[in-house]
């Protein structure tokens, strides 16, 4: 018990590690944590889309897709081009602790060789939960976002996952709460 114990502890870790590509754009920031449950809930998205792949080993990628950075911090591509991690390393110490490790070190392999149609799609909610993010800061006027957005859509491997990119591209991503019910928002209430 005092392994998952740890282990918990170790996840919580992602609560307070920063996303480090925020400091590039400009603006914004996220933890680990924050992007891998927003990743976790576009997967779970994708997988019902899709309706022919296994929903919960979808949500379980893009749960623990990012688990190892709670022991290398996350590198953004300026810090992958300079710095070395060896991911696996931290994959197999804390696969060596828990009772599920072998499923965790296969998790992490699968999602990393992005070969089965699961993997995809957790891969996709990865790079989806980017272009959210780049929405957002293009939203309250970082001029940096458009430029990185065609990148991220070039790393979309399914069709329902480009689609869904267009679609996050030209929302405004405020509409969702901030609707046109003037009265609403002048006295709060509905009114007949």
């Amino acid at each position: 018990m005092k392994n998952l114990a740890n282990f918990l502890f170790e996840v919580g870790m992602l609560k307070r590690t920063p996303r480090t590509g925020f400091q590039f754009l400009g603006s914004g920031a996220e933890s680990v944590a924050e992007h891998s449950f927003r990743t976790a809930i576009i997967g779970y998205t994708l997988a019902q889309m899709d309706g022919g792949v296994d929903v919960a080993r979808v949500i379980q990628l893009c749960l623990f897709h990012d688990i190892p950075e709670a022991r290398t911090g996350d590198l953004n591509y300026v810090n992958k081009k300079y710095v070395q991690v060896d991911e696996s390393r931290a994959v197999n110490d804390l696969a060596e602790q828990l009772p599920f490790g072998e499923d965790y070190r296969k998790s992490l392999t699968e999602f990393n060789a992005k070969e089965t149609p699961e993997a995809l799609i957790a891969n996709d909610a990865d790079q989806l939960e980017m272009i959210l993010a780049l929405k957002e800061r293009k939203d309250l006027g970082n001029r940096y976002a458009d430029e990185w957005y065609p990148y991220s859509i070039e790393r979309l491997k399914t069709e329902a996952a480009r689609q869904l990119a267009a679609s996050i591209w030209s929302t405004d991503s405020s509409k969702w709460w901030f609707d046109d019910n003037r009265d609403w928002w002048i006295r709060g209430r509905e009114h007949p």
